[in-house]
């Protein structure tokens, strides 16, 4: 058996869900424009310090930065400073790319471009108040003939 194999009782995962981590200066910035930009439910808030909200079928904690922990005691969490580059993007696959950009533009998104096509996708781009990026990706078929 390989490392990544599992002899069948190894499942960790079983009863799991994934919650996905993003750091922002301003919590209350960030709840608004997932709450009515993006139309994500607000499940629960932390003193002003976090949120949990729930999109498109995906748990998202939004939580203010912070020093490291005893739990991870070489991270601290800070939001991304660097506009110019990512390490990470949300990609929300969307049945018509330029339809969803349209609508979310008239809600205040600011996206880098509008959407552009290329013979696989149609995609675009925008980012959150602190600047973590989301990609808008409408999925083509070639034809063949």
């Amino acid at each position: 058996m390989t490392s990544h194999e599992t002899s069948g009782s190894e499942q960790w995962h079983v009863g799991s869900e994934l919650t996905h981590l993003l750091v922002v200066d301003d919590v209350e910035r960030a709840k608004a424009f997932y709450a009515e930009v993006l139309g994500a439910e607000v499940h629960r808030e932390y003193g002003g310090t976090s949120v949990v909200l729930r999109l498109l079928g995906t748990w998202l904690l939004l939580v203010t930065g912070g020093d490291p922990t005893v739990d991870k005691p070489d991270v601290a969490f800070a939001p991304p400073h660097d506009r110019g580059s990512a390490s990470h993007e949300m990609i929300i696959a969307v049945p018509d790319c330029r339809a969803a950009y349209a609508e979310l533009l008239a809600r205040g998104a600011q996206f880098l471009a509008p959407p552009v096509e290329y013979d696989w996708e149609i995609r675009c781009f925008l980012r959150d108040p602190d600047g973590h990026l989301i990609e808008l990706s409408e999925a083509r078929h070639r034809t063949t003939g």
